[in-house]
């Protein structure tokens, strides 16, 4: 368990880091729609997070990161989502990106964070890849899609299956590969979170060295190469930091739709009825307290689960499937009730919330598709947690 020094100071840290996130919201939200035009997020949203250092969140210190833990890194996706989905979830994936790099060994590391300490990284862990041993490392070629961040990143985590001479795989793995080995194609044409730039990486026969690759067998047993054995953070459980890290921006949108509804209510009129102002009416009432209710609901999920990986970690154990299950469970559970509150805010503020000019519809559509990412989908969580209640083994997810 960690100590009541460690988490005061944990606690600490994560308010400073938030409140730089919250700094920032005026100039994110005044570059929201901008950004969606473009499908990129603008140069100056991106110069301001890097300024405020929320791009080393989940960096290792000794490179002039923050080592922060899980709980800190959803509070402030949250808070930078909160101005604009799009760059909440880019910070977010960054940072998880980060922080599987320093799961990686030193050496590693040192190719990634000790070259330039204003590095920032994107990823895809699925193996869109393969790859062939050859002297020194391995032989990598594939296409990746959805690489939020891409458009702004100096390296990337890729996912791949090691082959043998006949193309029969030998194990799944994630390799680290500079900018300069991978090309990036256009291709993210959504209607949500479309300055996120979530474009296709792709690389033929790049030569990645051995100790920029680790197998997936590895990291799932927790058996992590980096040497620093002491870094807690770098003890978290595998795909339950993957998962859990993706609820932060959802609850920073959650918040901003509730924040922007309420805040009309006092001078909207309700169409068609007697009533001048919203606010008056008993059923937007109770729609606006449903609403702020599931957004509070997620957040408990989502702290729940952090917490837990994060206690874990601190004790050096690895969470037991029962554990990770319901990790997974909580985070598909807030994304759910996040989407479910948005939908109850936009049918009470009414049609005006569709409209381009509105900061709505750009909510509602990037929370609808960031909950629709493959580690959050209920019906699989859902089924994971119901086995792991039961005892019985996970046989239908690659990653819990």
């Amino acid at each position: 368990m960690a100590s009541s020094e460690t988490v005061y100071r944990s606690t600490n840290d994560r308010r400073l880091l938030v409140s730089r996130a919250e700094c920032l919201r005026p100039l994110l939200a005044q570059n929201a729609r901008q950004g969606a035009v473009d499908r990129r997020l603008p140069e100056a949203s991106i110069m301001a997070l890097a300024e405020a250092g929320l791009f080393k969140l989940r960096m290792p210190k000794r490179y002039g990161g923050h080592e922060a833990d899980l709980r800190t890194q959803i509070d402030v996706s949250a808070a930078i989502a909160y101005g604009d989905g799009a760059p909440g979830w880019v910070v977010g994936l960054a940072n998880t990106c980060a922080w599987i790099v320093g799961l990686y060994s030193v050496r590693a590391q040192d190719d990634v964070f000790g070259v330039d300490p204003e590095v920032r990284i994107c990823g895809s862990s699925a193996s869109r890849g393969t790859a062939v041993t050859v002297e020194g490392g391995v032989r990598l070629s594939g296409r990746w899609s959805y690489v939020s961040g891409c458009l702004h990143a100096h390296w990337a985590v890729l996912g791949f299956d090691l082959v043998d001479e006949a193309g029969a795989v030998i194990e799944a793995a994630l390799a680290l590969v500079p900018a300069v080995d991978y090309v990036v194609s256009d291709t993210w044409f959504t209607a949500g979170m479309r300055a996120s730039g979530s474009n296709t990486l792709s690389a033929e026969d790049v030569f990645v060295p051995q100790h920029r690759v680790v197998s997936r067998a590895r990291l799932a047993a927790g058996n992590y190469p980096t040497e620093r054995k002491d870094e807690i953070v770098y003890r978290a459980s595998w795909a339950p930091t993957l998962t859990v890290s993706l609820i932060g921006s959802l609850l920073g949108l959650g918040r901003a739709a509730l924040d922007h509804v309420r805040d009309a209510a006092g001078t909207k009129e309700m169409a068609a009825t007697v009533f001048n102002r919203q606010a008056d009416s008993a059923g937007f009432q109770m729609q606006l307290a449903d609403a702020a209710l599931r957004i509070e609901s997620a957040y408990l999920h989502a702290c729940r689960a952090a917490e837990d990986i994060d206690e874990h970690a601190a004790r050096g154990e690895l969470p037991d499937l029962s554990a990770r299950a319901r990790a997974r469970a909580d985070a598909s559970r807030a994304a759910v009730l996040v989407v479910e509150a948005i939908t109850i805010l936009l049918n009470a503020h009414g049609s005006g919330g569709l409209a381009e000019s509105s900061a709505l519809q750009r909510i509602w559509q990037d929370v609808n598709n960031a909950a629709r990412h493959a580690s959050l989908l209920p019906a699989i969580s859902l089924e994971i947690y119901g086995k792991a209640l039961l005892g019985l083994e996970n046989d239908i997810a690659l990653n819990v």
